[in-house]
């Protein structure tokens, strides 16, 4: 019988370890937009706040065929305050 195999978690990656430690930068830094977004998953967020970490890191591990390194180079142009 065939077995399948789990997929490991894009957070729990060293990519995903070294993306998260980009968005944290990004946070840090005041030339950037990283303001907490709505989410209405009231239980995990109880102020219904979604922090801009985990916003980003949620989807890219949702989303396994996007190339991460090129998704936070978009991020950083998005959000990038001139």
């Amino acid at each position: 019988m065939a077995t399948i195999k789990k997929r490991i978690s894009f957070v729990d990656s060293e990519e995903g370890v070294e993306i998260a430690q980009t968005l944290q930068l990004m946070t840090k830094d005041s030339s950037y937009n990283t303001v907490p977004s709505y989410s209405a998953n009231a239980v995990r967020y109880p102020n219904n706040l979604m922090p801009f970490v985990d916003k980003h890191m949620n989807y890219l591990d949702t989303h396994p065929s996007i190339d991460p390194y090129l998704y936070i180079s978009n991020v950083r142009l998005m959000t990038h305050i001139t």
